[in-house]
């Protein structure tokens, strides 16, 4: 397990998919980054393979909302790895804590 960096910012762990009028739990390595040129926030990740979304989405693209502890935001699901995880993005507002300041947390 990799040791967190206050500068990044992400979420890894337990999470809330609601895709197709079904509740998922699933577990989630998240990451994300502001981007200047067109003023959004832009995050993405992992979920880790979970055969019940497997057999529901069945590889297509879909649309979704995820929920961690730290928010819920609509996102997409697209292109399982080799492995059977499902990419997940989003634009704007995460379902993370975003770090806000220039501050950085003691170590």
């Amino acid at each position: 397990m990799s040791t967190p960096h206050p500068e990044d910012d992400g979420y890894s762990g337990p999470a809330t998919l609601l895709v197709a009028d079904r509740e998922l739990r699933v577990s989630v390595e998240l990451r994300g980054h502001f981007q200047p040129i067109d003023g959004y926030y832009r995050w993405y990740g992992r979920i880790a393979a979970d055969p019940a979304l497997s057999e529901l989405i069945g590889g297509r693209k879909t649309g979704a909302t995820l929920r961690t502890p730290g928010g819920e935001s609509p996102c997409e699901l697209s292109d399982p790895d080799p492995w059977d995880r499902y990419r997940v993005m989003g634009t704007s507002t995460p379902p993370f804590v975003v770090q806000t300041t220039l501050d950085r947390a003691e170590i």
